[in-house]
């Protein structure tokens, strides 16, 4: 999907050099055909890293994708310029009265506050509410899907005793669901978090369903039964050295980490990482946007309708 963002956002220039299909505005609008809109409300202090990492899997393909980015109003990012966030972020005033086909939630590295006592909890809450009227289907990552159960259907997560952190085996426990269509049957998929929700708590909503899951990390990919509401337990948007930029960090600053596990080949800090997880990756993010973007938004953003 040609990928609609500006030319300045420097997302565009590591892109075009990977032969990514980036497509500026002023081009796209040469096309007769309207763009699939994503918001994507990003919540990682790395910005520019995490909006590329994004901007990579839902680029390359048939249909055109227009992103915009969303900040929080009452938190300023602390690792990325103002000019940056001025020039590329919205906040939800800037497009409250807008409608998208699909939104991203991310992760944010807040696990261990409660999500009452985080500095934006009351806007993001406004957000996911909005969301229900103004977005087709919302992609909730990691701590964002955290968030967002506890919201929508008070689900509660939990401490973990040490950090999930490294690559995990899961299994594809819904096999004729769209979000896995062309999964294998076991597939690889990073975890870096210091919470979980429990796989009880999750069959005991009616509303969702677990499609994936790991015997180490718990359930993996969840959804609700139309696919207006997905929630992804992972860091499936990582890149090769997102975890080893984690570690090191971390070690830097003196923390009881351990190694990530099934990451390092033989296990050794000092080898490159081993990259299995990027193909299932990809094909998750695409086929949300194939089959619950694409396929069922209207093409009229205004008869879109609410989730009840």
């Amino acid at each position: 999907m040609p990928l609609i963002i500006p030319k300045e956002l420097p997302a565009y220039q590591t892109l075009s050099e990977e032969n990514i299909f980036v497509m500026h505005r002023e081009r796209a609008n040469s096309q007769m055909i309207r763009p699939l809109r994503i918001l994507v409300f990003n919540l990682m202090p790395t910005k520019i890293t995490t909006e590329t990492q994004i901007a990579r899997l839902l680029a390359n393909g048939p249909l055109q994708v227009q992103l915009t980015l969303l900040k929080t109003a009452t938190h300023d990012a602390a690792h990325v310029s103002e000019t940056h966030m001025q020039e590329f972020y919205r906040t939800f005033e800037d497009i409250k009265n807008d409608r998208f086909d699909g939104m991203i939630i991310t992760g944010a590295p807040v696990e261990t506050i409660e999500f009452e006592e985080v500095d934006y909890w009351d806007e993001l809450c406004q957000v996911m509410e909005w969301s229900k009227s103004h977005v087709y289907s919302t992609f909730h990552v990691c701590w964002g899907a955290q968030a967002a159960l506890y919201y929508h259907f008070g689900v509660r997560k939990h401490t973990l005793p040490k950090k999930m952190f490294g690559i995990f085996l899961h299994k594809v426990v819904k096999k004729g669901n769209p979000l896995v269509r062309g999964f294998d049957d076991e597939f690889f998929a990073p975890h870096s978090r210091h919470t979980e929700v429990m796989e009880e708590d999750i069959l005991n909503c009616p509303a969702l369903r677990v499609l994936a899951r790991s015997e180490t990390a718990g359930p993996y990919l969840l959804s609700t039964e139309n696919g207006r509401q997905i929630f992804v337990m992972g860091h499936p948007e990582y890149d090769k050295y997102t975890l080893d930029s984690e570690y090191k960090r971390d070690l830097s600053k003196g923390l009881d980490i351990e190694m990530p596990v099934n990451y390092y080949k033989e296990n050794d800090p000092g080898n490159k990482p081993i990259f299995r997880w990027r193909s299932h990756a990809f094909l998750l993010y695409h086929n949300w946007m194939n089959y619950y973007v694409y396929q069922d938004t209207p093409y009229n953003l205004e008869e879109l309708e609410a989730i009840r």
